[in-house]
């Protein structure tokens, strides 16, 4: 038997840096810190819960929003809708926890870094997905209790398997749609045909734009949480988000044009004039989806002023639509 030679200073250096480097990504994440209800709140995306405001989309449109009971009813289903979009993330990153430890950024996320335990990250989740509903069923309308269950039902179905899907990965654009019909459902508001395309297909602009910009950052890079983006080519999501934009633009542009048999008497067409404030929003957005830095929406509208000053003109056009000022 040989014997092995003891190792120099200098090997020892080359050794530990060695075992340095194969170490895995995962265990060098980020050390806890922090409370576990403050962990708990970032989990849960509080930054995105600015998308629930969607909500009062449908009621806002036909001019129904400023009545004592619509506002009560459209705050409890916001927060209604907040707690299931709460529900689904946790469990999401439950089940995501191991492959986020390698993932660049998201291994900061409380569940991977240890923050919130994956078995509290389920309980929360499920409790939040149970309640929402049955509470949306007691205090709102049963349609509404549907319509959570339906979100709950298919963004969970999304985080177990059709997020693994070509194509039909992309069915999360509904979580959009169904933020903006639960208001009118609340409320009992017929809804526009022309608000459903819009809201439709803007909300796949927007997240075939975030896919696009995904597969642009990670090209090349090992880590991506999000298998399918290996998959999909750069040119078919281009592909993807431009047709949804146009049809978006297409269902608005009809909506500002149809005056639906409501006499004129507003001091300027400000439907028809909201179309260029629409239309330079999208094209402002355009350019970060192009540029593959089309991240989070809400990340999007917040960091770029020119975006969010247009945006503020479009919602004041639409708001004096509305009230044919």
């Amino acid at each position: 038997m040989t014997e092995t030679a003891p190792m120099t200073g200098g090997g020892r250096i080359r050794e530990a840096t060695l075992l340095e480097q194969r170490t895995p990504l995962r265990q060098s994440a980020p050390p806890t810190q922090g409370s576990l209800l403050g962990g708990l709140l970032k989990a849960a995306r509080h930054k995105q819960w600015v998308k629930n405001v969607l909500v009062i989309a449908a009621p806002a449109a036909a001019g129904q929003l400023f009545s004592r009971h619509a506002l009560t009813q459209l705050a409890l289903v916001f927060a209604l809708f907040t707690a299931c979009a709460a529900a689904v993330y946790l469990v999401n990153d439950a089940r995501d926890a191991d492959a986020d430890r390698t993932h660049p950024t998201k291994r900061r996320r409380p569940v991977a870094a240890g923050q919130v335990p994956v078995p509290v990250a389920y309980a929360v989740g499920a409790a939040l997905g149970v309640l929402a509903p049955a509470v949306a069923a007691w205090l709102v309308s049963p349609a509404v209790a549907a319509l959570l269950a339906a979100y709950l039902g298919m963004q969970l179905a999304y985080c177990v398997s059709l997020k693994h899907i070509l194509v039909i990965d992309l069915v999360v654009t509904t979580g959009f749609l169904m933020r903006a019909v639960v208001g009118g459902l609340a409320l009992d508001i017929p809804l526009s045909r022309w608000f459903l395309i819009t809201t439709g297909f803007g909300a796949l602009f927007m997240v075939s734009a975030k896919r696009y910009s995904e597969a642009v950052q990670m090209a090349g890079k090992t880590g991506a949480t999000r298998a399918l983006l290996t998959e999909y080519t750069t040119g078919y999501l281009r592909f993807v988000w431009q047709l949804a934009v146009g049809v978006a633009v297409l269902g608005y542009c009809l909506w500002a044009l149809e005056e639906g048999g409501v006499p004129h008497t507003s001091l300027l067409p400000w439907r028809q004039l909201s179309m260029v404030a629409f239309i330079l929003a999208i094209l402002r957005y355009a350019v970060f989806a192009d540029r593959g830095t089309a991240g989070e929406p809400e990340d999007v509208v917040l960091r770029d002023r020119a975006l969010a000053l247009i945006g503020l003109l479009w919602i004041a056009m639409y708001a004096l639509a509305v009230a044919n000022w």
